[in-house]
């Protein structure tokens, strides 16, 4: 069997972003934010997906390769003729004493060697490529009009070549500029030239201040500048992928509009931020949060749209899918799910800007509120089944990892009510801590010396592996490495991937593994003292990114091929967190006399 990758990187400023393909062509584009309709999305379908591409006139060979710590992506394109690189990058950088950050993709197109013959298309669309748009020529530039906002291409490319797509000698630089509302007035060759200068510069800047230790550090650094792009900067919102429907195995029909704000991820994907040494990001999300919260009606959802919607309607669409994977949808009825673990997620996340000294005024930063409201939550749903993490459809448990965050969260609320002198906080923080242990206990079967994914259940769950790398187990107890050993009888494969678990739901049994729950696992393996086998099993899990390092969601462990959403910013997050785990392991202090 062939190994499937996804050969595309991934460029973006937070406020847009976009999919590039070794051959140059844009793969994927949504604008104006993260989950609006593509306007270039051949992703999902090559007829109706638009196109935007530098593709040489003959046969070719390309490399494809990051601008050293940043967002800059280049792709050589070698012909017979000669060859070529593109380089793609959304500005970012400090201006004005605050970001500039525009929705504009900007090409620029260099001959390397040879007189090398290029064809550029540029055919933006609307609506899910239900919508053709109009074009306008004028004297630099050629508008695409039918949207709300205009699309603009601003170059320095003849644009007779450009509307009709006709190959030309390439012989000097030439830049495509791609605006969604604001068009470039400005000079084109010096203003691309200086917000690439300022782009590289606000990137090298940001990983500089990045404290990691050298552990795995090259692909640290790409997992972050993954990461960062993630999160949606006008409301602090994090998405768990840019993409929609990839297919978590060929036909398996579980392709899922990953586009939104989960609850989860974000605990996990700030965990990230702070072992690495950003607290920006954990800010802004904490903003997201507080302006969610003051909307709730009895229960926190799973998932929120990036602007705080609420209402995420799941429908298909007429498109192609994925290699002819459907159904193509947009939204995620997840929405409207029971999963009781958010409650938990959202006082662990949200700890730090109570207890952290880094955060000046904490009682102001983060109300009061908000956190006796999740623990009023957890109080109420304790004996509630839900659907757990996995987002089961048709199937209610009381879940094994939901009840660790009703524990993890009641922790956390203790410490805020301790941080804050608030005994009556305290009592019931304690209270449910109590009752969160009990309900955890029940999970365990001491037959096998194993807790269960569920109460009443003999099911094992790979997010069991989080009682030991959140500390409920401690994790030189036997029973800490025994609880361990048993999920790998059971969920994991020879190549050291994890299964989620490996009963049916309700779309059968899961055909490919999850990425984070193999970092789950390295974590867990250096917590426990094996400390040689987390470091391997690590190193063997970086062989399935792709070509510059990103991740996708799950993994064929019989082929290694990629599958699911890409980049998945919860598969990076299991990179940033085990790889920090094993640093603090590694990191011995050494004295010399």
């Amino acid at each position: 069997m062939t190994k499937h990758t996804y050969d595309m990187g991934v460029v973006g400023n937070c406020a847009f972003l976009a999919l590039i393909g070794t051959d140059t062509a844009v793969r994927w584009l949504c604008w104006p934010r993260f989950d609006s309709s593509f306007v270039v999305g051949p992703l999902l379908d090559e007829q109706k997906g638009g196109e935007f591409s530098i593709r040489p006139a003959t046969a070719f060979t390309s490399s494809q390769y990051y601008i050293q710590n940043t967002n800059v992506l280049c792709t050589e394109i070698t012909t017979a003729e000669g060859s070529y690189r593109v380089t793609d990058f959304a500005p970012r950088f400090l201006q004005y004493e605050r970001y500039y950050k525009p929705l504009m993709l900007i090409r620029k197109v260099e001959p390397l060697t040879g007189a090398p013959r290029v064809r550029v298309a540029c055919r933006p669309v609307g609506e899910y490529g239900q919508l053709e748009l109009t074009r306008r020529r004028s004297s630099n530039h050629i508008a695409f009009l039918g949207l709300e906002e205009e699309i603009r291409l601003t170059t320095n490319i003849p644009l007779t070549y450009v509307l009709d797509e006709e190959d030309f000698v390439l012989n000097e630089t030439k830049y495509l500029v791609l605006t969604y509302g604001a068009p470039l007035e400005a000079a084109l060759e010096s203003t691309a030239e200086r917000f690439l200068t300022g782009t590289l510069a606000y990137w090298r800047s940001w990983v500089k201040s990045t404290s990691i230790g050298s552990f795995n550090q090259e692909q640290v650094i790409r997992s972050a500048l993954a990461l960062k792009i993630h999160q949606y900067e006008d409301t602090g919102a994090i998405i768990a992928a840019s993409t929609t429907s990839l297919p978590e195995a060929p036909g398996s029909t579980r392709n899922w509009d990953y586009r939104f704000c989960w609850m989860r991820d974000t605990y996990y994907i700030l965990t990230a931020f702070n072992n690495i040494g950003h607290s920006e990001e954990l800010e802004r999300y904490f903003h997201f949060i507080a302006n969610i919260s003051t909307k709730v009606k009895d229960k926190f959802q799973p998932l929120y749209g990036i602007g705080g919607q609420s209402e995420l309607t799941e429908r298909e669409l007429p498109l192609a899918g994925y290699l002819g994977n459907q159904p193509v949808r947009i939204g995620n009825d997840a929405y409207t799910h029971i999963q009781n673990d958010v409650y938990g997620q959202v006082l662990v996340a949200l700890l730090p800007l109570y207890v952290d000294c880094r955060f000046q005024d904490p009682s102001r930063q983060a109300p009061l509120p908000l956190l006796e409201e999740a623990l009023r939550l957890i109080d109420t749903t304790m004996d509630q089944p839900d659907a757990g993490l996995w987002e089961f459809r048709h199937i209610a448990q009381k879940h094994c990892y939901t009840y660790l965050f009703h524990w993890a969260g009641s922790q956390a609320a203790l410490r805020v009510a301790r941080a804050l002198g608030n005994q009556a906080l305290e009592s019931k923080a304690s209270r449910l801590l109590q009752v969160a242990q009990q309900h955890l206990e029940a999970c365990f079967d001491s037959s096998r010396g194993v807790y269960t994914n569920a109460i009443g259940s003999s099911n094992l769950d790979a997010s069991t592996i989080q009682l030991i790398t959140m500390g409920y187990l401690d994790p030189a107890s036997e029973k800490a490495r025994h609880h361990l050993v048993e999920l790998e009888k059971e969920l994991k494969t020879p190549e050291g991937l994890f299964y989620r678990y490996r009963h049916p739901d309700d779309f059968g049994t899961p055909e490919t593994t999850f990425l984070i729950c193999s970092f789950w696992y390295v974590e867990a393996l250096a917590c426990v003292g094996r400390l040689d086998e987390a470091i391997r099993e690590f190193e063997q899990l970086i062989t399935y990114t792709n070509h510059l390092g990103l991740l996708s969601e799950d993994v064929d462990a019989r082929t290694g091929s990629q599958w699911g959403n890409f980049p998945q910013a919860y598969s990076h997050v299991g990179l940033v967190n085990a790889a920090y785990r094993i640093a603090k392991k590694l990191d011995k202090p050494s004295f010399v006399a």
